[in-house]
């Protein structure tokens, strides 16, 4: 364990906690991804200016409260959300989430790679199976380093990808006449405002869902609700225009194909390569945090497996699997509203996890990650956030039912 600077299946200690600026490079590092970008390009075909901003801005807040919520959790704690599922799932409940964000995460990963070199065959001929093999294996490679690695690689990417974004965004206005013009452009097959709100929260909040992975390295939990409030709510916000400047201009939804559209080849590719990297490293440190959780092994070996593996199903999963990532993705917000219930009922037990006491399976967290998903798919309004308030209220009222049923039987 001793090895293990990911402390995988313990809290962080005082003496490995990070300053806010490393925090909120890494955080936007999560942020900052392509396919935040392809939504807001999306958004920005379908919605008129003043729409697309109010889609965006209520979206981000939404899903920046939610994971300040979780990063607060993870840095008061130093958890990961694995070991928090413990409290409410139990410890061998706990593997339901950690296999369903594991899984996810490999599956995303292998997405990602496939993103990156389609793209880049396009635009210059290179055989789609190399670009593939060596962007999966140079991504595989840092994640090995764990935290560290992601803070330096975020701390090159996160600069870069925002200076070309928003030099996108100044080509696209000025190619239109000015932003009075953009604001005139109207979607020519427009988007209901619902709609949009959907694909704003739940493009991330799978992801979000894991903040605590990363937070739990910050000093102090006020520190960690700032980084991940300006992550979700500023960085991803950024993305999403990023994405629909360019798209209301040029009409093309695709960041790539827009700033290729604009003559910008080789920042296109960085840029691409950049925020899928960061991204997808996010991803296999996130995924080998929760097979470690199963399994006991350290995670940093697991996330390089999980690395291997996701680049060698790459074409595969982006072919045949995005249909049931984004199933599966929809079991995921009701995961961070139990563990945001729990904490908020139990937060003292939270505060010594060696000596914790946990159930082996709690299944009324179970039934509430099921409840969870029906209200997602069932309810009316904002799926995601249905799915986290209807995992967080059934487990609360589950649990309060089986607490009770558990003391008259021991009065019996």
């Amino acid at each position: 364990m001793a090895a293990d600077n990911n402390y995988s299946l313990g809290p962080v200690p005082q003496s490995a906690r990070k300053g806010v600026l490393s925090l909120t490079m890494v955080m936007l590092g999560l942020t900052f991804f392509s396919a935040s970008m392809w939504t807001g390009g999306t958004l920005g075909t379908g919605l008129s200016f003043d729409d697309f901003f109010l889609a965006v801005l209520i979206g981000n807040l939404l899903l920046g409260i939610y994971t300040s919520v979780l990063g607060y959790i993870g840095a008061s704690s130093g958890l990961s959300t694995h070991l928090l599922a413990r409290f409410s799932f139990g410890t061998k409940g706990s593997w339901l989430p950690s296999l369903l964000l594991g899984g996810t995460q490999v599956g995303w990963f292998g997405v990602g790679v496939a993103m990156f070199a389609f793209p880049v065959h396009k635009a210059t001929g290179i055989d789609t199976n190399i670009l593939i093999a060596v962007a999966g294996l140079a991504m595989t490679a840092t994640v090995y380093f764990g935290i560290a690695a992601l803070m330096i690689l975020s701390a090159i990417a996160v600069p870069a990808i925002a200076l070309l974004g928003g030099y996108s965004v100044i080509e696209a206005i000025n190619s239109v006449g000015g932003i009075e013009q953009l604001q005139l452009i109207s979607p020519e097959s427009p988007m209901n405002f619902s709609t949009a709100l959907v694909l704003v929260v739940g493009s991330f909040i799978s992801a979000g869902t894991l903040t605590a992975d990363f937070v739990r390295f910050g000093k102090s939990a006020r520190g960690a609700v700032i980084v991940t409030m300006v992550a979700f709510f500023i960085g991803n916000s950024l993305m999403f225009i990023f994405g629909a400047a360019g798209a209301a201009a040029t009409g093309l939804s695709d960041i790539s194909d827009v700033m290729m559209a604009q003559g910008l080849l080789i920042p296109a590719i960085l840029v691409l390569g950049l925020n899928i990297w960061t991204t997808n490293d996010n991803a296999l440190y996130a995924s080998g945090l929760g097979f470690s959780n199963i399994t006991g092994l350290p995670s940093k070996y697991l996330s390089v497996i999980n690395g291997v593996i996701g680049t060698l199903c790459a074409l595969w999963l982006y072919n045949n699997f995005v249909g049931w990532l984004t199933f599966l993705s929809a079991a995921i917000p009701p995961i961070g509203g139990i563990i945001i219930a729990d904490f908020i009922k139990h937060r003292e037990r939270y505060k010594d996890f060696a000596n914790a006491n946990f159930k082996t399976v709690n299944w009324a967290a179970i039934a509430g990650v099921a409840v969870g998903v029906a209200a997602g798919h069932f309810l009316p309004g904002i799926v995601p956030v249905n799915a986290v308030l209807g995992g967080a209220i059934s487990y609360l009222v589950l649990d309060k039912l089986n607490t009770n049923k558990n003391t008259e039987s021991a009065r019996a």
